[in-house]
Protein backbone atom coordinates (compact mmCIF):
# COMPACT_ATOMS: atom_id res chain seq x y z
CA UNK A 1 0.00 0.00 0.00
CA UNK A 2 2.80 2.08 0.44
CA UNK A 3 1.38 3.89 3.61
CA UNK A 4 4.55 4.49 5.13
CA UNK A 5 4.47 3.26 8.42
CA UNK A 6 7.43 1.83 8.45
CA UNK A 7 8.72 1.35 12.37
CA UNK A 8 5.64 2.94 13.74
CA UNK A 9 4.71 1.77 16.86
CA UNK A 10 0.96 0.38 17.07
CA UNK A 11 -1.13 -0.68 19.18
CA UNK A 12 -4.07 -3.15 18.24
CA UNK A 13 -7.08 -4.25 20.71
CA UNK A 14 -9.12 -7.38 19.80
CA UNK A 15 -6.49 -8.72 17.54
CA UNK A 16 -7.03 -11.88 17.34
CA UNK A 17 -10.51 -11.38 15.97
CA UNK A 18 -10.96 -11.63 12.15
CA UNK A 19 -10.15 -7.71 11.38
CA UNK A 20 -7.83 -7.55 14.38
CA UNK A 21 -5.88 -10.38 12.60
CA UNK A 22 -6.06 -8.90 9.11
CA UNK A 23 -5.25 -5.28 10.59
CA UNK A 24 -2.10 -7.03 12.10
CA UNK A 25 -0.91 -8.84 9.06
CA UNK A 26 -1.79 -5.50 7.03
CA UNK A 27 0.63 -3.60 9.30
CA UNK A 28 3.78 -6.43 9.20
CA UNK A 29 3.33 -5.80 5.25
CA UNK A 30 3.68 -1.78 6.01
CA UNK A 31 6.47 -2.68 8.29
CA UNK A 32 5.17 -1.69 11.67
CA UNK A 33 6.15 -2.49 15.07
CA UNK A 34 2.84 -4.29 16.52
CA UNK A 35 1.75 -4.97 19.89
CA UNK A 36 -1.21 -6.98 19.46
CA UNK A 37 -3.61 -7.42 22.87
CA UNK A 38 -7.12 -9.22 23.11
CA UNK A 39 -9.04 -11.08 25.87
CA UNK A 40 -8.27 -14.44 25.17
CA UNK A 41 -4.84 -16.36 24.65
CA UNK A 42 -5.20 -17.04 21.63
CA UNK A 43 -3.58 -13.45 20.67
CA UNK A 44 -0.05 -15.37 20.99
CA UNK A 45 -0.73 -17.43 17.76
CA UNK A 46 -0.21 -14.26 15.63
CA UNK A 47 3.62 -14.24 15.69
CA UNK A 48 4.05 -17.63 14.72
CA UNK A 49 1.37 -16.45 11.66
CA UNK A 50 3.25 -13.48 10.49
CA UNK A 51 6.57 -15.16 10.37
CA UNK A 52 9.40 -12.08 10.03
CA UNK A 53 6.60 -9.29 11.86
CA UNK A 54 7.50 -7.14 14.64
CA UNK A 55 4.73 -8.19 16.61
CA UNK A 56 4.72 -8.53 20.49
CA UNK A 57 1.66 -9.84 21.98
CA UNK A 58 -0.25 -9.74 25.60
CA UNK A 59 -3.51 -10.88 26.94
CA UNK A 60 -5.53 -8.24 28.54
CA UNK A 61 -9.09 -7.12 29.04
CA UNK A 62 -9.64 -3.48 27.94
CA UNK A 63 -12.76 -2.48 29.66
CA UNK A 64 -10.20 -2.52 32.66
CA UNK A 65 -8.40 0.25 33.04
CA UNK A 66 -5.67 -2.03 35.46
CA UNK A 67 -5.20 -4.13 32.10
CA UNK A 68 -5.17 -1.17 30.02
CA UNK A 69 -2.00 0.38 32.01
CA UNK A 70 -0.74 -3.23 31.85
CA UNK A 71 -0.96 -3.06 28.39
CA UNK A 72 0.51 0.57 27.85
CA UNK A 73 3.66 -0.53 29.82
CA UNK A 74 4.61 -3.68 28.25
CA UNK A 75 4.43 -1.70 24.66
CA UNK A 76 6.65 0.63 26.39
CA UNK A 77 8.66 -1.61 27.08
CA UNK A 78 9.02 -3.44 24.48
CA UNK A 79 9.36 -0.37 22.11
CA UNK A 80 10.25 2.70 24.06
CA UNK A 81 6.70 4.58 23.09
CA UNK A 82 3.32 3.67 21.27
CA UNK A 83 2.48 6.38 18.23
CA UNK A 84 -1.01 4.69 16.78
CA UNK A 85 -3.86 2.80 18.46
CA UNK A 86 -6.43 1.03 16.69
CA UNK A 87 -9.16 0.41 18.81
CA UNK A 88 -11.12 -2.89 17.38
CA UNK A 89 -12.17 -4.59 20.79
CA UNK A 90 -15.93 -5.39 20.20
CA UNK A 91 -18.85 -7.48 21.08
CA UNK A 92 -22.36 -7.78 20.05
CA UNK A 93 -26.02 -8.85 21.54
CA UNK A 94 -29.29 -9.37 19.52
CA UNK A 95 -31.82 -7.89 21.64
CA UNK A 96 -33.98 -5.05 21.31
CA UNK A 97 -34.34 -2.65 24.26
CA UNK A 98 -37.34 -4.53 26.23
CA UNK A 99 -35.08 -7.91 25.95
CA UNK A 100 -31.66 -6.31 27.23
CA UNK A 101 -30.86 -6.58 30.60
CA UNK A 102 -28.62 -4.25 32.43
CA UNK A 103 -25.56 -6.24 32.50
CA UNK A 104 -25.80 -7.15 28.37
CA UNK A 105 -26.06 -3.45 27.87
CA UNK A 106 -23.17 -2.51 30.18
CA UNK A 107 -21.30 -5.38 28.64
CA UNK A 108 -21.80 -4.08 25.23
CA UNK A 109 -21.23 -0.51 26.09
CA UNK A 110 -18.11 -1.27 27.78
CA UNK A 111 -16.39 -3.25 25.03
CA UNK A 112 -17.19 -0.98 22.19
CA UNK A 113 -16.83 2.47 24.02
CA UNK A 114 -15.52 2.41 27.09
CA UNK A 115 -12.51 0.39 25.77
CA UNK A 116 -11.80 2.99 23.09
CA UNK A 117 -11.80 5.97 26.00
CA UNK A 118 -9.69 3.91 28.41
CA UNK A 119 -7.29 3.11 25.62
CA UNK A 120 -7.64 6.60 24.29
CA UNK A 121 -6.71 8.38 27.13
CA UNK A 122 -3.75 5.98 28.15
CA UNK A 123 -1.70 6.83 25.16
CA UNK A 124 -2.70 10.50 24.29
CA UNK A 125 -0.25 12.05 27.08
CA UNK A 126 2.12 10.83 25.34
CA UNK A 127 0.81 11.72 22.17
CA UNK A 128 0.82 14.97 23.63
CA UNK A 129 4.49 15.32 24.41
CA UNK A 130 5.27 14.14 21.33
CA UNK A 131 2.59 16.18 19.40
CA UNK A 132 1.99 13.77 17.05
CA UNK A 133 0.08 10.65 17.03
CA UNK A 134 -2.88 8.76 15.27
CA UNK A 135 -6.13 6.71 17.01
CA UNK A 136 -7.97 4.89 14.82
CA UNK A 137 -11.59 2.99 15.96
CA UNK A 138 -13.45 0.35 14.53
CA UNK A 139 -17.03 1.88 14.61
CA UNK A 140 -20.09 0.60 12.44
CA UNK A 141 -23.26 1.16 10.31
CA UNK A 142 -24.67 0.50 13.50
CA UNK A 143 -23.23 4.15 14.77
CA UNK A 144 -25.17 5.76 12.18
CA UNK A 145 -28.10 3.65 11.31
CA UNK A 146 -30.95 2.21 13.11
CA UNK A 147 -30.48 -1.20 12.78
CA UNK A 148 -33.34 -4.19 13.97
CA UNK A 149 -32.35 -6.42 17.25
CA UNK A 150 -29.05 -3.88 18.34
CA UNK A 151 -30.15 -1.55 21.18
CA UNK A 152 -27.12 -1.65 23.43
CA UNK A 153 -24.88 -1.73 19.91
CA UNK A 154 -25.92 0.60 17.88
CA UNK A 155 -25.76 3.01 21.15
CA UNK A 156 -22.21 1.74 21.96
CA UNK A 157 -21.13 2.56 18.35
CA UNK A 158 -22.90 5.75 18.08
CA UNK A 159 -21.17 6.59 21.71
CA UNK A 160 -17.97 5.81 20.19
CA UNK A 161 -18.23 7.60 17.06
CA UNK A 162 -19.33 10.90 19.16
CA UNK A 163 -16.14 10.22 20.78
CA UNK A 164 -13.58 10.39 17.53
CA UNK A 165 -15.75 13.40 17.12
CA UNK A 166 -14.94 14.97 20.23
CA UNK A 167 -11.02 14.29 20.39
CA UNK A 168 -10.77 14.80 17.11
CA UNK A 169 -11.72 18.75 17.57
CA UNK A 170 -9.57 18.58 21.17
CA UNK A 171 -6.55 17.54 19.90
CA UNK A 172 -6.19 18.60 16.13
CA UNK A 173 -3.78 21.40 16.99
CA UNK A 174 -1.68 19.33 18.67
CA UNK A 175 -0.80 16.80 15.92
CA UNK A 176 -3.13 14.02 16.72
CA UNK A 177 -6.02 12.74 13.97
CA UNK A 178 -8.73 10.40 15.94
CA UNK A 179 -10.97 8.67 13.06
CA UNK A 180 -13.25 5.56 12.61
CA UNK A 181 -14.00 3.35 10.00
CA UNK A 182 -17.84 2.72 9.70
CA UNK A 183 -17.83 -0.93 8.51
CA UNK A 184 -21.44 -3.04 7.26
CA UNK A 185 -21.05 -6.79 7.72
CA UNK A 186 -17.75 -8.40 7.54
CA UNK A 187 -17.04 -12.32 7.43
CA UNK A 188 -15.89 -12.63 10.82
CA UNK A 189 -16.74 -15.03 14.01
CA UNK A 190 -17.97 -11.67 15.20
CA UNK A 191 -20.63 -11.76 12.41
CA UNK A 192 -21.37 -15.99 13.19
CA UNK A 193 -22.13 -14.75 16.86
CA UNK A 194 -24.68 -12.68 15.85
CA UNK A 195 -26.62 -14.61 13.23
CA UNK A 196 -26.49 -17.45 15.77
CA UNK A 197 -27.87 -15.56 17.93
CA UNK A 198 -31.18 -14.78 15.22
CA UNK A 199 -34.21 -16.86 15.25
CA UNK A 200 -33.38 -17.99 11.57
CA UNK A 201 -29.63 -17.53 10.59
CA UNK A 202 -29.70 -18.61 7.19
CA UNK A 203 -32.89 -15.96 6.30
CA UNK A 204 -31.03 -13.42 8.26
CA UNK A 205 -27.19 -14.38 6.52
CA UNK A 206 -29.28 -13.84 3.09
CA UNK A 207 -30.84 -10.30 4.29
CA UNK A 208 -27.95 -9.10 5.19
CA UNK A 209 -25.85 -9.69 2.31
CA UNK A 210 -28.93 -8.13 0.46
CA UNK A 211 -29.43 -5.37 2.15
CA UNK A 212 -25.96 -4.24 1.07
CA UNK A 213 -26.12 -2.56 -2.56
CA UNK A 214 -23.06 -4.75 -3.73
CA UNK A 215 -24.81 -7.92 -2.86
CA UNK A 216 -22.13 -9.25 -0.30
CA UNK A 217 -20.49 -9.09 3.14
CA UNK A 218 -16.42 -7.38 3.57
CA UNK A 219 -13.74 -9.50 3.90
CA UNK A 220 -11.78 -8.56 7.23
CA UNK A 221 -8.43 -7.80 4.89
CA UNK A 222 -11.11 -5.02 3.68
CA UNK A 223 -11.57 -3.50 6.63
CA UNK A 224 -7.81 -3.55 7.31
CA UNK A 225 -6.72 -1.67 4.30
CA UNK A 226 -9.02 1.30 5.19
CA UNK A 227 -7.84 1.23 8.71
CA UNK A 228 -3.96 1.11 8.00
CA UNK A 229 -4.87 3.93 5.10
CA UNK A 230 -6.18 5.95 8.01
CA UNK A 231 -3.07 5.55 10.04
CA UNK A 232 -1.09 6.49 6.97
CA UNK A 233 0.46 9.70 6.68
CA UNK A 234 -1.92 9.61 2.93
CA UNK A 235 -5.09 10.65 5.62
CA UNK A 236 -2.82 13.25 7.03
CA UNK A 237 -5.64 16.27 6.68
CA UNK A 238 -8.30 13.81 8.16
CA UNK A 239 -10.03 13.58 11.37
CA UNK A 240 -12.73 13.37 12.99
CA UNK A 241 -14.18 11.19 10.20
CA UNK A 242 -16.05 7.86 9.82
CA UNK A 243 -15.11 5.94 6.64
CA UNK A 244 -17.47 4.00 5.49
CA UNK A 245 -16.37 0.60 4.53
CA UNK A 246 -20.59 -0.96 4.01
CA UNK A 247 -20.30 -1.76 0.25
CA UNK A 248 -23.37 1.16 -0.26
CA UNK A 249 -25.30 0.28 2.72
CA UNK A 250 -25.37 3.44 4.24
CA UNK A 251 -25.84 5.18 1.12
CA UNK A 252 -29.16 3.89 0.78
Amino acid sequence: MGTSLTGTRVVVTGSAGGVGRAVVKGLVAEGARICATDITSSVAKLVDDNPGGDIITIEGDVTKATDVERIYRFAEEKFGGVDALVSNAGYIISKQVHETTEKEWDSVLDANSKSFFLMSKRVLPEMLVRGAGCIVATGSISGVLGLPAQAAYCASKGALLQLVRQMAVDYAGNGIRVNAVGPGSINTPFLQRYLDGLPDPAAGMAEIKAAHPMGRWAEPHEIADAIIFLLSSKASFITGQMLMVDGGYSAR
